[in-house]
């Protein structure tokens, strides 16, 4: 009797090992649709909306592929290509934060912490409100209401940094693993918002 129901939960359990093992590869493969959409230097946010607009269909059991995700990266990058400029504008700012630090200016190791921080706190934004993007979404509702939930929920914004921290390290050790990892970055924050939307 034992015998038989630990073989009539073994498919069982094997098909939840395909299921979750399906989705990795699929944050993998969307790692590499993000970094050639990524191509564009400013079509960022947009490559990272259609990623997580993506997972959300692939986790919700919804049909959709590399078609879906060019179409949504064209509806993202309409407004998102300004919003991937002001990030590289801030990017810009802190790094001249940072050489003032290293100049040894006055206040500048202080100015320079305050600007990797902010930095830091913006990606986590950007990130959040690319994991709810939907057509007709502005953008700057989007950042808005993210930017509340990146202060409101700091363990959610820290497991997204532990996601960039994952992709820094792959690029670090071996550059090419960054570029399928981003997927699993996208699907963090994807997973942070369903656990904050939860809560």
């Amino acid at each position: 009797m034992a015998q038989a129901r630990v073989k009539a939960r073994a498919p069982r359990g094997e098909s939840v090992f395909r299921e979750r093992f399906s989705v990795f590869a699929e944050c993998l493969l969307t790692g590499v649709w993000i970094a050639v959409a990524c191509l564009g230097v400013v079509t960022y946010p947009a490559a990272f909306a259609a990623g997580a607009r993506h997972l959300r269909r692939r986790t919700g059991h919804r049909a959709g592929g590399l078609r879906e995700f060019v179409v949504d990266f064209r509806t993202a990058v309409r407004g998102g290509w300004l919003v991937g400029l002001a990030g590289w504008a801030v990017a810009g700012a802190v790094w001249v934060d940072v050489l003032a630090a290293r100049a040894g200016l006055p206040g500048g190791p202080f100015a320079g912490a305050v600007g990797l921080f902010a930095l830091i706190g913006a990606v986590v934004a950007l990130l959040r409100a690319s994991a709810v993007w939907a057509p007709g979404a502005t953008w700057r509702a989007l950042l808005a209401t993210a930017g509340r939930r990146t202060v409101l929920d700091p363990a959610g914004s820290f497991l997204v940094v532990c996601g960039l921290v994952v992709v820094a390290l792959s690029a670090w050790f071996v550059p090419p693993l960054a570029v399928p990892v981003l997927g699993a970055v996208a699907a963090a924050a994807v997973a942070v918002e369903e656990r904050y939307g939860h809560r």
